[in-house]
Order: C-alpha cells, then structure tokens, then sequence
C-alpha cells in the first residue's frame, strides 16, 4: 500500500491534526494542572516551584481572553504543529523518504497517546516534545558533516531545558552519537561549544534557582527520585499552622523496596510505556512475529555442505563400529545440546532480522549484506535516533528499580522509535492490505479512542468505567464553582493548588490561595502568583476555605463556624446544600466532584461558634 507521494500528504497530516487539536482544545475544559500553570502565566518569572518556566510562556494566550480554553491553549497547539513539521524534517534527513516509511513514521508518532495529547493539553512536556526533535535534528546535521549544527543543537537543548529539565537526557544520546558515529569531532571545538550555549540558555533559571534556595531544583529531585532534599521554606509558612489529621506531612520513605516491589513497579513502568502506543501496539506485535517466524524457519534449516546426521564422506570409511558412532552421534547431537544451538541460532537470526527490518532491509534483500551499507535510515541516524529511544527507557527503568516513575517521563522516546516501527511494518508487509495499511488504521482507532474520551469529559457520554473518567472529574463544574465563589463577601483560600487554580482561570479577580499545611506545597506558598491571606485582616473578618475534606481542618487560632456542602453532577447541575451533607444530596446518584466550603472566625471573634 502507497503510503503518499510527497510533501502534500505530509501537510495534510500536518493540517488534519492541528485542526482535530483545536477542536479539542476549544471543547475540552481546561484541567487542574493545566489551569495551574495558566495562573503562572500571568506573572512570567524565570522559574517556579514546580517546574522551569517554559510551561508558562507557552500559556500567556489566557491573557487574551480569561476564563477561555482555547485562548490558553492556543501555544500548545502552536507548539504541537511545529513539532510535527521538525519531526517531518528530522525523519527525512535520516534517509526516510515518502515511499520509504516518513508518513508512516509522522503518523507513528503523533498517533501515540502522548503524542495526540502532547499539542492540546499545556504541560511542560509541550516544550520538551518540540525541543527534543529539534535537539535531535539539529544533532543529526551536525554528524553528517555540518558541524557548527552543535551551536544550534545546543541552542535547542537550552530551551528544552528551561520547558523540562528532563530534557538533559539529550546529553548521553549526543555522546553515544558522537563516539559511533562522528568521533572526530570531540577533537573540535563546535561540540564544546554547542554545550556552552546550552549552559548560556539555561543560566536564567539557575541564577533564578540560586536566588530561591534552589527551590525546584530540590523539588524535583526529591519527587523524582523519592528521596529527602531537605526542608523547603515558603512565605506562606507565616500563615497560622494546621493541626491535628489534616495536616500536611511528606516523610519520603525510610524503607528501601525489596526485590519484588522493585520488579512489580520495573514491570508497571515498562507496561505503560508499551501502552502508550495503544492500537498500534497489534500490528506492531504482528510483524514482530512475522520476524520472529521467518527466524524460526531460518534456524531450522541447515547450512549449506553441511551432512546430514550419520552421513559421512564418500569413499571414506571409519574404524569405530557402528554402536560407538550412534553413541557419539546422540551425545553429540541430541537432547539439550541439540535444543541449544538451534535455541541460539534463533536468537542470532530474530536479532538479525529484526535488526534489518529496523534499518529498512526486506527479507529480499541479500541476507549476507551489511546493515550499515544498505539500511534506509543514515548510519548517523541510527546512533543518534537509536539512543534517543533507548536513552530515556533505560534511564527510567533504572530509576523505577528504586522510586515511583510517573508514565510521561519516559515519552521522548517515542521520537526516537518511530522511524524504526514504520520500516519493521513496512518490511512485514502480506498479502491485502499489509501490515503498515492496518498500521493506519490502528492510528485512527487512537484517534477515536481519544476523541470519544473528550467527548466524556465534555457530555458524560457515552458511559464510560469510573476508572476511565479522570479528563470528567478533572474539569466538572469548576466554572460554575468560581461563579459560586464570586458571589461570596468573604475572601476564599483552598487546600490545595489545583482548586486555587481552577477558581483563578475562570475567576482571575479572586486571587485565591493555598492555605499551607493542608496539602503538598506550591508556587502558590511563595506569595507571587497570588497574594497571601493576611493573618492580621483575617483576625478581624472571616474566610472560607474551599476544601476536598470532610471534615473542617483544624487551624491555630481559627474554628470554622459554617460549612456548605457543593456538588456538580455530570449532566452539568450545580448545587449547593448547607450543613455537611451526604454524598448524593447534591441530586445524583454519583456526583463529578464534590467539594465544601467552610467559613472560619478567629477564636477571639465574639460569638464564635463551631457548626
């Protein structure tokens, strides 16, 4: 099957996708962490708590039009096109050509979860997914002899960095090219160079850092590694301290995992990877069997000149009777040893082969070839786009061993992979339709899959497992909270970061916080993105605390004395109960979110009373 005939197909890939992300990106309600970084947008700063400030950049269009999806998310979707248009050009100077695999690995690429996400929702991975490609481009120029490209790749890898400092990942996979492929030119200046101008890009934020107690810098290592970093010191730690069950405690865990907790989350880790291809995952799992067969059939075959068993030279005669020759002979060639060497000849042929349909040999092609002469892809390409996949798989692997990995960190690696899948589906092809022609079809069926999802989110239908409906329970009702909130004459904190970016989205005005010690801290604890609660104002008037508890966190010197209960309901119904209710007060059986709002006084107020 055709796979397109030249640039025309790429830009009507390229077309489709962007307008298919904006109509996601105008229907789906923005989500919590989404809304969250959108807050910081609104005061640029060369770094934040969480995270570099690439995230927050990419999301100034909420000052266009508050309270608006697509707004926000129109540099998401900018960065998702151009993306695509640098992996258009990264795979086709790695020797990829339009009837050689490069639609099919574009489609391979933003077919994949991340990959049909990565342009809508705003993330930090929005950065890393257009810097990593042009990282790698730019490399890639670079060793097929235009070296002063470091300067660029360097450039990019820079702005990589200040979106996700995963992306210092780059650095193993540049060298492991440069030593296979380019060896030479560790003996110029321009690689040198190229690792200076990251530094140079990179050096606001570490000067920002190093202002701020190396703030995120310690975050991050301590949630990626599940280590301790040390104490984190906020303005917000000024505010009076919450006691008693609801107080906010992370003691990262003194007990080291034993070997089958290590190998319970190895394996998690590795299946989700996996699952990021999704539909993909069946021809993928087909033609890795086509290779594996043709191996099997391969090493079973015996070599040319080679006797069969018992047969010997002509005209030549042995002096050992025959009993002692069928004795040798089983010893020989029969039981485990028999099994070994055919057990090793079928893994040198599936590497081989599969190694070849990597490289975009076809089984046509003589088998005594050299990979390296004939393959489709750039020798360069090879290393560079080969350690690019492998680089981030084996690095989170290793971390998983010992702490928690979250699924997306690892993404990049999809980039790297693609090219490889496309030529192992092109060189599988069958009769009818082929292996890449349902290849399609299975990125289509991604396609829909997430369309359907959105389309949860957004209507509740069609009915999907509880399991299944996080995008649901991440966007329902939180406008109307906001609304909700607006109308109150006391001013509103919440327990958590994500409940103070969400009321801030849709209702930038109130300026809400996070009251320390509820939950993990945030950008919010330093006072920047929104002003802090001040204790002496609030000594004389009362506040409410937006909270996910059910029961009003205890807070020195304050006592609640009203509580609301607040439910959205997924038809969209907002309702709002006195008291603290039950969980289907709010008129359905199985509510999207349920929330309260509690109203504190200061225990020196008159007639304070708990509720």
């Amino acid at each position: 099957m055709g796979m397109g005939t030249g640039i025309a197909w790429v830009l009507l890939l390229i077309l489709g996708v962007t307008a298919w992300r904006l109509l996601v990106a105008d229907s789906l309600p923005v989500t919590r962490d989404e809304a969250y970084y959108f807050n910081w947008a609104r005061q640029l700063a060369w770094g934040y708590f969480d995270h570099p400030p690439g995230v927050a950049l990419v999301g100034v269009g909420t000052w266009l039009a508050p309270g608006s999806a697509l707004a926000a998310r129109l540099g998401a979707v900018a960065l998702g096109g151009l993306s695509l248009l640098v992996l258009w050009r990264l795979y086709r100077a790695s020797g990829l050509s339009s009837g050689n695999g490069l639609l099919l690995a574009l489609i391979l690429s933003v077919a994949s979860i991340p990959g049909l996400v990565a342009g809508v929702i705003t993330t930090p991975d929005t950065v890393l997914m257009l810097c990593w490609p042009l990282a790698l481009h730019e490399a890639l120029r670079a060793l097929q002899g235009q070296r002063k490209r470091w300067l660029t790749a360097g450039l990019a890898t820079g702005l990589g960095l200040l979106g996700k400092y995963s992306m210092v990942m780059i650095g193993p996979v540049f060298l492991w090219a440069l030593l296979r492929a380019d060896p030479r030119a560790l003996r110029t200046p321009w690689p040198y160079l190229g690792g200076l101008v990251a530094l140079l890009v990179f050096a606001p934020n570490l000067v920002w850092n190093a202002q701020n107690d190396w703030l995120t810098l310690r975050f991050q290592f301590g949630h990626g590694f599940s280590t301790d970093s040390g104490s984190i010191r906020l303005a917000a730690d000024a505010l009076p301290t919450v006691t008693g069950a609801h107080a906010y405690t992370h003691e990262p865990s003194s007990e080291s995992m034993d070997w089958g907790e290590r190998l319970s989350s190895l394996g998690g880790y590795l299946s989700e990877q996996l699952l990021f291809w999704g539909l993909l995952l069946v021809p993928i799992a087909i033609a890795l069997w086509r290779v594996g067969r043709r191996s099997y059939l391969l090493a079973g075959q015996r070599p040319a000149g080679q006797r069969p068993a018992g047969q010997h030279s002509t005209g030549q005669h042995s002096d050992e009777s025959p009993g002692q020759r069928t004795h040798q002979h089983s010893d020989k060639y029969s039981g485990w040893h028999r099994w070994w060497r055919f057990a090793r000849n079928l893994n040198g042929r599936f590497a081989r082969n599969l190694g070849r349909r990597f490289a975009g040999i076809t089984p046509e092609h003589n088998q005594t070839t050299s990979v390296r002469a004939t393959s489709i892809i750039d020798p360069a390409a090879v290393s560079l786009l080969g350690a690019a996949a492998l680089v981030p798989l084996g690095l989170f692997a290793l971390v998983a061993l010992g702490s928690e990995v979250e699924a997306n960190w690892a993404a990049p690696y999809l980039i790297g992979a693609a090219p490889f899948v496309a030529l192992l589906l092109r060189g599988s092809a069958g009769r009818g339709l082929g292996i890449d022609g349902w290849a399609i079809i299975a990125a289509a069926g991604n396609l829909v899959l997430i369309s359907i999802y959105v389309l949860h989110a957004v209507t509740a239908f069609p009915p999907l497992p509880d399991a299944a409906g996080r995008a649901l329970h991440e966007t329902r009702g939180f406008e109307k909270l906001a609304d909700y909130s607006a109308r109150l004459t006391e001013p509103v904190v919440a327990d958590r970061y994500q409940f103070a970016a969400m009321l801030n989205f849709y209702q930038p005005q109130l300026a809400v916080s996070q009251w320390p010690g509820i939950t993990r801290p945030s950008e919010y604890g330093r006072g920047r993105i929104a002003p802090l609660p001040d204790p002496q104002v609030l000594q004389q008037t009362s506040f409410w605390l937006l909270a996910r508890k059910f029961s009003a966190p205890e807070i020195a010197g304050f006592e609640a004395v009203e509580i609301r209960s607040l439910y959205s309901c997924p038809d969209g119904r907002f309702t709002a109960v006195d008291g603290a209710a039950a969980w289907e007060a709010g008129g359905c059986d199985d509510p999207a979110n349920v929330w309260r709002l509690y109203r504190y006084r200061s225990e020196a107020a008159p007639g304070v009373e708990a509720p």
